[in-house]
């Protein structure tokens, strides 16, 4: 696998270097050509989603996946010429007669490494700004899709050449390689722990990188907020894909006395939002039997502990499906509490004054998403000045990610880079700055021999 990786970065780079700077139209037909590739394949992607999963449901993948990929389309194309367009740069008094300017251009061949819990949305999301940069690029979906990756892969080849987009398949040995390759770019969307393997790798080659992590996400909910609407926010956020989200809340600070009031809310609203799991279309499986008992080991530690942990039902564990689950007042230091849950399980925790969340939050790794719910200004801007995330959702829960005029991306631990909209379309170029001069050289006015001029032009640039 890994040699034919290489001939594929060598091909488009021989392309790149052959046809130059894509214009406006190459871009845009580009565009085009994957907003019918996406309207056209999206159901049967879906399908194939739906069965290596073991079940998601396809109005997901249309909702989360296919929805926000066509609006960012939208987006982008209405917006590039313009941000294509050289931008104007000052000049100093110095360089008065001097023009500058700034022109981004493509990189050339951009890797996107791509995670099993959202393959459509976290391969053609970063592909739509790789594109509109006038960039080539090599997509590697994940091992844990195989029938989903060889269909994709299937459909790619049928609308690009293999010198404007190609999509390798194979397991981790191939996603290992893929790393190491000479590309101009690599974006990657995972986990914390690969992602330092794959920075460690692109260093090799001073391979620049993008990474979309993860982190336990938390949700801050205000005295002041309906209990009704927290529960239902969170439970949409948390619930979708049975949790397998980067973004899904991955805790909920709570006021001590609201905590068992909104338990009581969010199981009632988990069961209107799946009266039963088994047999229904509408509620994910557990991606793989490994990942499914670590989230069983995870529970199984926390009622070891005597942790009270709720339900919306009880069931066995039939095609992989682990019910909406509670784990109440939780100590920090279980595997619930250390590391992201990526699965239907969100712990509560108590606390007394806001000031003790925001600290909580404050005093952890830099999550990827941060959600804040409450009606009150003075309090939003306490938790957003006391805390760092990626980016935010205020009064709501993972609706941030499908802003296409939004950045998208983490801050430390979570992340690297940030893309979307028109920073992804940054993220992906070279921004190029031109000086020229106009009507003379002034460096001809600092050449030696040194005299009484330089003298006078010391003493102005010292003023």
């Amino acid at each position: 696998m890994q040699p034919d990786m290489q001939a594929l970065v060598e091909s488009q780079r021989a392309a790149f270097r052959r046809e130059g700077v894509p214009s406006l139209s190459t871009r845009l037909d580009r565009l085009a050509r994957l907003r019918q590739l996406i309207v056209d394949q999206g159901e049967a992607w879906g399908a194939a989603i739906s069965a290596d999963f073991g079940n998601r449901s396809i109005h997901e993948t249309r909702f989360l996946e296919i929805g926000p990929l066509l609006a960012g389309l939208r987006h982008t194309t209405a917006h590039l010429r313009r941000w294509m367009k050289p931008q104007r740069r000052g000049v100093t008094i110095e360089f008065a007669l001097m023009k500058n300017a700034l022109v981004h251009q493509p990189l050339g061949v951009v890797g996107i490494l791509v995670p099993w819990n959202y393959p459509l949305f976290l391969a053609l999301g970063p592909l739509i700004d790789v594109l509109a940069a006038g960039n080539r690029a090599i997509i590697k979906p994940s091992e844990f899709l195989p029938g989903f990756a060889d269909l994709f892969a299937r459909s790619v080849a049928q609308v690009f050449a293999p010198e404007e987009v190609t999509v390798v398949t194979g397991g981790p040995d191939a996603a290992a390689a893929f790393s190491r390759l000479p590309l101009d770019h690599l974006i990657f969307t995972g986990s914390t722990a690969v992602g330092k393997k794959v920075m460690a790798a692109c260093a090799e080659r001073l391979t620049p990188v993008t990474l979309e992590l993860g982190g336990k996400c938390p949700v801050i909910l205000d005295e002041d907020y309906p209990l009704e609407r927290a529960a239902g926010d969170i439970a949409i956020g948390k619930f979708l894909n049975a949790g397998q989200t980067c973004i899904a809340p991955d805790y909920v600070l709570v006021p001590r006395d609201r905590m068992q009031p909104l338990a009581q809310a969010l199981i009632a609203r988990a069961r209107a939002l799946y009266p039963a799991l088994q047999g229904n279309g509408d509620y994910a499986s557990i991606v793989s039997d490994r990942h499914f008992a670590r989230l069983e080991g995870a529970l199984d530690e926390a009622r070891g502990r005597g942790l009270t942990v709720l339900q919306s039902e009880s069931l066995s564990g039939q095609d992989r499906r682990l019910p909406p689950t509670l784990v109440l007042d939780p100590p920090d230091d279980i595997l619930l509490m250390r590391e992201e849950i990526f699965g239907p399980i969100l712990p509560l925790k108590p606390f007394d004054r806001i000031e003790e969340a925001v600290a909580y939050v404050g005093g952890r790794d830099h999550p990827l998403a941060l959600y804040i719910l409450s009606h009150d200004q003075a309090v939003q801007k306490t938790i957003l000045d006391g805390t760092l995330s990626g980016n935010v959702t205020i009064n709501g829960t993972v609706l941030h990610v499908g802003q296409p005029d939004l950045p998208f991306g983490g801050i430390g631990p979570s992340g690297l880079g940030a893309y979307h909209g028109f920073e992804g379309f940054r993220r992906f170029s070279h921004a190029r700055g031109i000086a020229q001069s106009r009507v003379f050289n002034p460096m001809r006015l600092i050449a030696p021999p040194y005299g009484r001029l330089h003298a006078v032009l010391h003493r102005f640039l010292r003023r």
